[in-house]
């Protein structure tokens, strides 16, 4: 049987039995929820069980519909190239083609801090509803270019608005799981960017084929914009943003949801952003190890996001076969996030290690991209589909990050910052994969084989370093423990209770 009474005693009680001020300046919004609870302040396994099934139940559908639209747009312009984007803006010349790649994240990457400070202020829900609203609105319009500079901007623009939505589901999911069910979790919505490329290829094949005035990626931009957002909307209505104020939950679940979330030692939700934090952030070598992982593991993204199937159709396919055989990488994509995500829940001190595993993968891939004759489809095939790998690897990586990083603004801007990384990586992978080059690309794979192997040495300094810090608070002879992990909104490195997950 659970309990935390003393805990929320502490909490929720002073002498004459009622806590007359709650800071939550200070503190963490929980402490409401647990101050304002007088039943039974002990539960079952089986009832958190339950109540879990009904948070997932409740959240992961959300979470998962729309992160594939996310990842769905991001891949579109790949797609559309085959059926005539670059001729219509003159991207076929020089760069450009990379460079309308490569754009998008620099939007992205200015884009994540401001809207992550606003979802800390303002509710989280309504903040992602907005930010989806107006990407789908900015995609449906990316017709209206009609050259390579228009579309410059428009993917910019594009980026920026999209730049939120990542941080903010880790923020989420931070706030409704535990250290050990966060990697899973976060593995099922972010194993969409892979299973939805089992069916965009299909659709976008069909749209490309309507006949018309309009040219056929037109319709493609059209109906994936239309979706995005019908799907804002939907999500205001229906995502749970927190135990503290998410609708559907009677005053037990919630006193459970919150009260379960102290073993995290890193709180459920705070408005007040904390200067000192971002400080201790910006000065933590832990931060820029994962930072660089990112950056150097999503070189690997840009044969994989914007120019798989402009590779699989210089192999010698034709447009539609092309699309199709971008299906069995997504379900590769996608199972490989499940299985690897899984494994961590399972075995939480792997999680690093299935990190390496996924990039020592991703070696392998780029190696055969560069050095097998083309003549080879199956192995070039083959390789294509297993270096999608990095992404169950990073999978992994948000899970390992979120757990790690304690006190609200901290974690909130620890999320955003390996969105950062993970977009300059995406920025800079596309500029490698030259137009000269095609379609053998071997300058590409040759730094996607670099990057591969610094990104996983970074995650392994990065363990090291973990497992260091807990060792040395165990000889303090500081025991973990979850006495402050709402009242005081203390940092990772602040609380000796708190124990980094390896």
């Amino acid at each position: 049987m659970s309990s935390i009474k003393e805990d929320v005693s502490h909490i929720s009680h002073g002498e004459e039995g009622v806590m007359k001020k709650l800071d939550t300046a200070h503190g963490d919004e929980a402490i409401r929820v647990l101050a304002a609870y007088d039943g039974d302040q002990t539960w079952t396994p089986e009832e958190e069980k339950k109540l879990c099934r009904k948070i997932d139940l409740k959240l992961l559908p959300v979470l998962c519909v729309t992160y594939a639209f996310l990842y769905a747009d991001k891949v579109l312009l790949g797609q559309a190239a085959l059926f005539g984007i670059k001729d219509d803006l003159g991207l076929s010349t020089g760069n450009r083609f990379s460079m309308a790649s490569s754009i998008f994240y620099l939007g992205f990457i200015l884009g994540a801090y401001p809207v992550t400070v606003l979802a800390q202020m303002f509710p989280i829900e309504r903040v992602a509803s907005l930010a989806i609203i107006v990407w789908g609105t900015t995609l449906i319009v990316t017709p209206a270019c009609t050259n390579f500079h228009g579309l410059y901007a428009q993917r910019f623009f594009l980026g920026f608005t999209e730049a939120g939505i990542s941080p903010i589901f880790m923020m989420i999911v931070g706030g409704w799981y535990k250290k050990d069910e966060q990697s899973l979790r976060m593995g099922a919505w972010y194993s969409c960017t892979g299973y939805v490329s089992i069916f965009s290829p299909l659709v976008n094949y069909g749209l490309g084929h309507l006949e018309g005035r309009l040219s056929p990626w037109f319709y493609m931009y059209f109906f994936a914009g239309a979706l995005t957002i019908i799907c804002g909307v939907v999500v205001y209505f229906v995502l749970p943003p927190d135990p503290i104020r998410a609708k559907g939950f009677n005053d037990r679940e919630r006193f459970i949801a919150v009260s379960r979330m102290k073993t995290n030692n890193s709180g459920v939700r705070n408005t007040h952003f904390k200067g000192s934090q971002a400080i201790e952030l910006l000065t933590d070598i832990k931060f820029w190890l994962i930072f660089f992982y990112a950056v150097c593991s999503m070189f690997a993204n840009a044969p994989i996001s914007t120019f798989q199937a402009i590779i699989i159709d210089g192999f010698g396919f034709n447009p539609l076969n092309s699309l199709l055989l971008m299906m069995p990488s997504g379900f590769y994509a996608g199972t490989m996030m499940l299985i690897m995500t899984y494994l961590a829940y399972k075995f939480p001190g792997w999680r690093s290690y299935l990190i390496i595993i996924s990039q020592v993968v991703t070696m392998v891939a780029s190696l055969l991209l560069w050095l097998l004759p083309r003549e080879e489809l199956g192995g070039l095939l083959f390789a294509c589909y297993i270096l999608t790998t990095t992404g169950a690897g990073y999978a992994v990586s948000m899970g390992l990050f979120l757990a790690n990083n304690a006190g609200y603004t901290k974690r909130s801007l620890a999320s955003s910052g390996l969105y950062i990384g993970y977009s300059l990586g995406n920025f800079a992978g596309p500029q490698v994969f030259r137009t000269q080059d095609s379609p053998h690309y071997n300058l590409g794979f040759i730094v996607v084989l670099i990057t591969a192997i610094v990104a996983g040495l970074f995650v392994f300094v990065y363990r090291i370093l973990c497992s260091m810090e807990n060792r040395r608070r165990d000889k303090m002879g500081t025991v973990e423990g979850f006495e402050h992990a709402y009242e005081d909104d203390l940092t990772d490195k602040m609380n000796m209770q708190f124990r980094y997950s390896l």
